[in-house]
């Protein structure tokens, strides 16, 4: 169980999550990263503003990054389907042409 001490936007409180320490600091740092980015290139000045913003920021990178899974596992599927599809027609070729070769 990791314990993290947040000091932020002038708030400050501790979190504990399953996730261990390590883990913790480096999504914390993460999220400093994008609060410092919003506060260096927009006029937000509201530290409730800069935080939504940067929960849109995180939020937009989640849902494209899922989206852009989605469509790699549904190639990677339409792949597999259709090496599936070519082995099964090359064994009923192999199957038909030993079934003729017995005959």
């Amino acid at each position: 169980m990791g314990k993290l001490q947040i000091d932020i936007l002038g708030t400050s409180f501790a979190v504990q999550a399953p996730e261990d320490d390590t883990y913790l600091k480096k999504l914390f740092s993460y999220y400093s990263e994008i609060i410092n980015t919003i506060q260096r290139t927009s006029k937000i000045k509201d530290n409730l503003e800069i935080s939504i913003m940067a929960g849109i920021t995180l939020v937009d990178e989640l849902y494209k990054e899922k989206q852009r899974n989605a469509s790699y596992s549904k190639a990677l599927n339409n792949s597999n389907d259709a090496e599936a599809d070519r082995l099964t027609a090359e064994m009923i070729q192999k199957i038909d042409k030993a079934l003729a070769d017995a005959d």
